[in-house]
């Protein structure tokens, strides 16, 4: 019964934001961070990271997304990450991370919890993570999260 909880719905905007990400052509690493705007029950765009020039080759890591975040908030990451295989070949995975540190309020992880849902089946993810210490979030740990799907 709790999978099927919507606390939030997901701001249409975002979810047209979230389509186009999930088709972007770029080959760097780029992220969109989400948040639940209370007062509205909505989930929203907070902020955009990824490269201004082309040109330049940028390297986004997890740990950059997450750093600038008070570490007592939750957050919802799509993460367009480059993986570069052991037999030369390189993938893009779309990755949903979802982060509720210990110490958030507890009627901010209900909401954050019941919407992640809505939000993953909006934005038709598949490569779903929780994580609940923002210092875990390294690129070695998404490394052998998305082992499994190799």
């Amino acid at each position: 019964m709790s999978s099927s909880l919507v606390v939030c719905e997901v701001d249409v905007s975002l979810q047209e934001k979230l389509k186009k990400f999930r088709f972007r052509k770029e080959t760097n690493n780029a992220a969109i961070l989400m948040k639940i705007d209370m007062k509205k029950q909505l989930v929203v765009l907070e902020e955009e990271y990824e490269p201004r020039y082309p040109y330049i080759h940028l390297h986004l890591h997890l740990a950059d997304v997450i750093n600038h975040k008070n570490n007592i908030l939750c957050t919802y990451i799509v993460y367009s990450y480059k993986l570069s295989h052991g037999d030369g070949r390189v993938s893009y995975p779309l990755c949903f991370i979802f982060c509720s540190p210990v110490g958030c309020k507890p009627e901010q992880q209900m909401m954050y919890a019941g919407s992640k849902n809505r939000l993953v089946q909006s934005a038709d993810l598949t490569k779903i993570f929780e994580v609940r210490n923002p210092d875990d979030l390294t690129e070695d740990w998404l490394k052998e999260k998305l082992s499994f799907f190799r």
